[in-house]
């Protein structure tokens, strides 16, 4: 009678090699998996259309000095100047463009783990939760500045062109560094904000009403306050008033409401403190000890 014996567990005798970029593939597959959705394409499509009405601004101001009498009460879209590019970064419109885009393209990225409770799938691997944490955040690093950075400077390069001079970058040289960093504050902003939101909820479309829902109350909550108090200060209470007040001031603008830019980019920054500190809380209970 021949003997049973019993399989244990065999140990991996391998040596264990760790990716230089461990958040990478996170990152190419949150965002094959948003272009896969046929509504992202056309919502990703349209968050450009603000950028060919400034451009074509710029070929008017340089090509049609003759017609500029005619939409003088639009002085600031033809006159391009710093004013012009802060105008395009905090208009309201484009903003939600960007929110619109993240919506449909951030929305699940830890929601959906959440749901089929993946998270243990990715700590059973070399991955640390920082990498996984940026991975999903270079998701929206992503589409935030390819929405912003991109069209920014090739507003500057198109303007060098069709002036055929180096006059306008001479005049402000600073400029390219107001969109790239205004652009990257987006960017870092907006991936804790979906993020946080994401986390909240193994519900998909939940979170995609609530990203749209909170950025709107705060609007809606800033005119509610300032109608009854009257005071500047209640901008602070609104996300959309809160970057615009940061992007004046980046761009070296006057601010909208009569409130220090600074504090503005202390609610934002708190924002994203409290994000960060929810977010470590929400992947610590399944993070495998290695």
């Amino acid at each position: 009678m021949a003997t049973i014996r019993e399989k244990g567990y065999s140990h991996w005798a391998g040596t264990l090699c760790e990716r230089r970029y461990p958040w990478w593939p996170i990152t190419r597959t949150g965002i094959r998996l948003a272009f896969r959705k046929k509504a992202f394409k056309f919502v990703f499509a349209m968050a450009f259309v603000p950028s060919f009405f400034f451009l074509a601004s710029i070929y008017i101001s340089e090509r049609l000095e003759d017609f500029k009498a005619l939409v003088r009460s639009r002085e600031a879209l033809i006159s391009v100047t710093p004013k012009y590019f802060n105008e395009f970064f905090t208009l309201p419109f484009f903003l939600f463009l960007i929110i619109l885009v993240l919506a449909f393209a951030a929305a699940g990225l830890i929601s959906d783990d959440l749901k089929h409770n993946s998270l243990q799938l990715y700590f059973s691997r070399p991955l640390h939760k920082k990498d996984y944490l940026l991975g999903k955040m270079s998701v929206v690093f992503f589409f935030v500045l390819i929405i912003t950075a991109l069209p920014g400077l090739v507003f500057i390069i198109f303007k060098l062109i069709f002036a055929g001079s180096f006059k306008f970058f001479l005049d402000y040289p600073w400029l390219p560094l107001s969109i790239l960093g205004y652009s990257a504050f987006l960017a870092v902003f907006f991936a804790f904000y979906v993020l946080l939101l994401s986390a909240s909820s193994k519900n998909t479309r939940y979170v995609t009403i609530l990203i749209f829902a909170t950025y709107f109350f705060s609007d809606i909550l800033f005119g509610i306050l300032y109608e009854t108090f009257r005071k500047p200060a209640m901008a602070l209470f609104s996300i959309r008033a809160n970057l615009q007040q940061v992007g004046a001031f980046l761009f070296g603008q006057k601010p909208r409401y009569a409130v220090p830019a600074v504090w503005s980019f202390i609610v934002l920054a708190g924002i994203c403190v409290l994000s960060a500190v929810i977010l470590s809380r929400k992947t610590r209970s399944v993070e495998v000890i290695k």
